[in-house]
């Protein structure tokens, strides 16, 4: 289908950007890869008055690092996000996953902004985000404020995101040196949505877990921050029998509906399937 009318906007700067959804309230939406706006503007289920294309802000892009802290700007598409050296060097995972999201195509317009805004919990960035304990900047009229990714999402599609206000830039600590990792995602075919996917984040000390982070793709409203499960593997030696304890605990968080990818139970199942894959891999690497 052909979406209905609207005004276009190309603003140059974030606050022309704000300025523009302040005066048309809800008849306006931001405008970033288009991935998920797109297609529903096209079956009619958005139909914003007012369409406000991000593509021509400078100051939404880049990536940068300050201390021990990465910044990335909303606007960096995925591709970028691969070939960043910075990334690939400090937060590998990210370009994993990254190579994950769709296909190349859409990896070269697709942003990680609009990736971890919009509250789809098929994405799968923001289960990322959570486990890299990772804030997002938000630039409204009042000025801005930084939330964490582990607040931002309250249900499908719904964030904590105003309508005035715009996601600016991602904030991620940088992690230890040596950590483990691993994005794990079970999808029908190359460039689907996950069945259910997992990530996890570790280090390892004398052959025991230190530090462990683990969130969940696509099997609840929300992406998932596994902490208890995580919380389990705290101290332990990723024996068998505490793996599947965290694991059961990590199934026990998940809430997915029966759909194409299967159902419901199948999908819980995947997820834990897809947790020990990941906590085995990342392990591997933190143990070099």
């Amino acid at each position: 289908m052909i979406p209905g009318e609207f005004t276009y906007h190309r603003p140059a700067s974030v606050a022309e950007a704000i300025a523009l959804l302040v005066d048309h309230g809800d008849e306006a939406r931001p405008l970033a890869g288009g991935h998920s706006l797109i297609p529903m503007m096209k079956l009619r289920m958005a139909a914003p008055e007012h369409l406000i294309d991000l593509s021509g802000v400078a100051d939404l892009k880049g990536v940068s690092q300050e201390g021990d802290v990465i910044t990335i700007g909303a606007m960096t598409t995925q591709a970028e996000v691969i070939g960043s050296a910075l990334l690939t060097d400090k937060l590998p995972i990210l370009r994993e996953t990254a190579l994950l999201i769709a296909d190349p195509q859409i990896r070269y317009v697709g942003t990680l902004g609009g990736n971890v805004a919009n509250g789809d919990p098929g994405n799968d960035m923001p289960a990322l985000m959570q486990c890299l304990s990772a804030s997002y900047v938000l630039a409204g009229p009042d000025g801005t404020r930084e939330v964490s990714s582990r607040d931002f999402y309250e249900a499908a599609y719904f964030t904590a995101l105003a309508p005035e206000e715009i996601l600016t830039a991602v904030k991620i600590p940088v992690p230890a040196p040596g950590h483990g990792y691993a994005y794990e995602k079970l999808k029908r075919k190359v460039g689907d949505y996950a069945t259910a996917a997992a990530a996890v984040m570790l280090t390892m000390s004398g052959g025991t877990v230190s530090s462990c982070a683990i969130a969940l793709t696509n099997v609840g409203d929300t992406p998932l921050f596994a902490e208890e499960a995580a919380s389990i593997l705290d101290g332990s030696t990723l024996d068998r029998e505490t793996v599947k304890k965290a694991v059961a605990a990590a199934e026990a968080i998940t809430m997915p509906a029966s759909d194409g990818r299967g159902p419901a139970e199948y999908r819980t199942k995947m997820a834990g399937v897809m947790l020990e894959r990941a906590l085995k891999r990342a392990a591997e690497r933190a143990q070099g």
